[in-house]
């Protein structure tokens, strides 16, 4: 059965078949086959799947991130940034980082982050004199704090997949997010002292005060968004109404409105959840395939015998290991939904909490954005300056080891992740 499960998959992917209708048709093969299981049980395990509520969430905030393009509002954000940052030296690499995580506030959506800011970003740092090299890196780097800051779509599809709750694990995002953004501020700094560059102007607080008047309303879509969902005034999906509601006013108020656009922008958002929608489908019906066969706990005592979850620490070593890997050559969403049904029984095994295993994938899956061949934020980046991704490699890697001290800082300390949490919802725990 698993070799016919695996191998059929596996077969398909290099066949360059999407990882949703491998997984599917793999599934499909293995049902008919087998003969154990009838074949109606695909259509069930299929509806049974999308039948999730959290799952609603992800449209809407995926819409958020790029009405926020369009409409011009995260030009505004990039000002206001500029102005708390842009006087120290490595001004532009700063700004860059501080509005990815203001946009990441927002959206929850890396790729969107890397487009929006990117697109602005890469020439006016160009133009100052920043390498082409870097300007992508810090920008690749820097957009990964969508889905570590929240709100955050690997979040919300991890806590459907592993039955947790999306705002306990959208506040353990808080702490990992914000330390990554500091080491890639530090870094900047330090290549834009050692290179002369990035520090043309002064700290004005009156120009502070003019544009965070003008973006005070934009930056008040995560404070509504996670202080509602803390507040116990709505959940996570409903936030996510909110959070449409809210910027589809502040297009409104700012001018910005223009129902073509806002109709193509719900277009566009939705092609891009029916993309995840299906691989949250496909994957159900695999991860029940795997639990009818005991292919969990199968592995997990394969593991035990082999000695690698002798300890926490060891499994999520080997946690980490696996899915930086897997985030090399995959999309973040199916690999969280294919191998989270095995991961979580790894986790139980050894008394893993499960929104410290949820950051810990978040965390290693962010690195993946950055990583070639898949990469999709890196790949972005370096499309928008017109560069390959090889050229661009040598300056993102010391952006790369940052994120992945930051994944290793959580692995040994896991109430770095966690007291944010426990303090704001400790019934969650």
């Amino acid at each position: 059965m698993l070799l016919l499960l695996f191998g059929s998959f596996v077969f398909l992917c290099i066949a360059r078949v999407p990882i949703a209708f491998a997984m599917l048709v793999s599934s499909t093969l293995t049902i008919l086959v087998q003969g154990d299981v009838p074949l109606a049980i695909v259509p069930q395990r299929i509806w049974v799947g999308l039948n999730n509520f959290p799952l609603l969430a992800v449209p809407f905030f995926l819409f958020v991130g790029q009405l926020m393009n369009s409409s011009g509002i995260s030009h505004r954000l990039i000002e206001f940034s500029n102005s708390l940052v842009g006087h120290f030296k490595g001004g532009l690499a700063h700004v860059n980082v501080v509005v990815s995580m203001i946009f990441a506030g927002i959206s929850g959506v890396s790729s969107a982050d890397t487009m929006g800011v990117g697109s602005v970003m890469i020439p006016a740092m160009e133009r100052e004199g920043y390498s082409k090299g870097f300007s992508v890196g810090v920008t690749a780097a820097s957009s990964t704090l969508g889905n570590v800051i929240p709100p955050s779509l690997m979040m919300i599809i991890y806590s459907a997949s592993a039955g947790v709750s999306v705002g306990a694990m959208f506040l353990a995002g808080i702490v990992p997010g914000v330390l990554i953004g500091l080491g890639q501020m530090i870094w900047s700094y330090r290549v834009a002292s050692r290179e002369g560059i990035g520090a043309s102007r002064k700290f004005s607080i009156k120009d502070s005060v003019r544009t965070g008047r003008a973006s005070a309303l934009a930056l008040l879509v995560p404070v509504i968004v996670i202080g509602g969902i803390i507040g116990g005034v709505f959940t996570a999906t409903e936030a996510s109404v909110v959070a449409v509601l809210y910027a589809t006013l502040l297009t409104i108020i700012y001018g910005q409105f223009r129902p073509g656009s806002f109709f193509r922008v719900a277009q566009d958002s939705t092609g891009l959840f029916a993309l995840s929608l299906l691989c949250v489908a496909a994957a159900s019906l695999w991860g029940w395939l795997l639990a009818f066969y005991n292919v969990p706990q199968t592995v997990v005592s394969a593991l035990s015998d082999a000695g690698l979850l002798s300890s926490q620490i060891t499994t999520l070593l080997f946690v980490v290991a696996i899915f930086l890997v897997i985030g090399t050559f995959m999309d973040a969403i199916p690999a969280i939904i294919i191998l989270q049904p095995i991961i979580g029984q790894i986790g139980l095994a050894v008394g893993i909490d499960p929104y410290h295993m949820g950051m810990v994938i978040v965390l290693t899956l962010a690195v993946g954005l950055i990583t070639p061949p898949y990469g999709l934020c890196l790949l972005i980046a370096a499309d928008l300056a017109k560069m390959s991704v090889l050229s661009a490699m040598r300056a993102l890697l010391p952006f790369y080891l940052i994120s992945l001290a930051v994944v290793l800082a959580a692995v040994f300390i896991p109430d770095l992740i966690l007291w944010i949490p426990r303090m704001m919802m400790p019934g969650s725990l």
